[in-house]
């Protein structure tokens, strides 16, 4: 363990190694376009190819240098975790809140997700990310532990004007919640007459808060007091896949939504 510790040292001690050994393993560089890339001086560009050769991650091909088969293989780890730790630096702060039992995706495929988080300007901020998002979409599909009051407001409005379909699982609890507010009950109500909403309900509670727009995968979290912390969305295909797969298998499980069975 110690030597492969000394190498990562090696490569983090200095921004520079990392870069040369990334480009060569991209494609052959001379030592001018090197300098012209990193910016490096030629003193120390010498010093990093002459370490690099020690180790036989390049050689030498005329006038260019070229990644050797394990410098391209130790270019491509260093990459890999850089990538690891640039989407654990975005997720540190809302990790504690993830439900990542419930999550069928490495979490790698958050590295393009984008964070949205309160601040003391935009307590709201994660919602009203996830409710801009429906404003806009044309599709929208949900399966939650609750509907909160401007997200039914902004699906009413987008069904009935004839600009999304709208399809969602919600838990009981979340229905229940709605039908004992009569505005939001009658506003719930009318979503689900309309052609273009479907509507059901999953008895046993949903453990997570996602919503699909138009394919952008939008996942809500929230602490253990119901607090909400972040909101986070992505196109990364294996979320995306994983979002559709979740869907179905909730949908095929929950009964379709009768406001009657709410009102007794």
């Amino acid at each position: 363990m110690e030597a492969p510790l000394e190498e990562i040292e090696f490569l983090a001690r200095s921004t520079n190694r990392v870069e040369v050994l990334q480009l060569l393993a991209a494609r052959p560089h001379t030592r001018r376009e090197l300098a012209t890339a990193t910016g490096a001086s030629q003193a120390t560009l010498g010093r990093i190819l002459e370490d690099f050769a020690e180790r036989s991650w390049v050689r030498r091909d005329g006038s260019e240098y070229v990644a050797t088969a394990t410098g391209e293989l130790v270019a491509d780890g260093v990459e890999a975790l850089v990538s690891v730790l640039e989407t654990e630096a975005k997720l540190r702060d809302v990790v504690a809140y993830l439900p990542t039992a419930e999550l069928g995706f490495d979490l790698r495929h958050l590295a393009d997700a984008t964070v949205t988080v309160p601040t003391r300007t935009r307590p709201s901020a994660p919602l009203q990310r996830v409710l801009d998002a429906m404003a806009d979409a044309t599709t929208l599909q949900a399966f939650s532990h609750t509907l909160n009051e401007q997200s039914l407001a902004t699906a009413l409005d987008r069904v009935t004007a004839g600009e999304q379909t709208f399809e969602a699982v919600l838990s009981a609890t979340a229905i229940e919640a709605l039908a004992a507010d009569d505005t939001l009950w009658s506003q719930l109500r009318a979503l689900a007459e309309s052609d273009d909403a479907e509507i059901r309900v999953r008895r046993e509670e949903v453990p997570v808060a996602v919503t699909v727009t138009d394919g952008t995968v939008y996942l809500l979290v929230r602490d253990s007091g119901g607090i909400l912390r972040a909101s986070l969305h992505t196109d990364d295909p294996a979320v995306r896949e994983w979002a559709a797969d979740a869907f179905s298998g909730y949908w095929e499980a929950a009964d379709p939504f009768d406001p009657a069975a709410f009102e007794e």
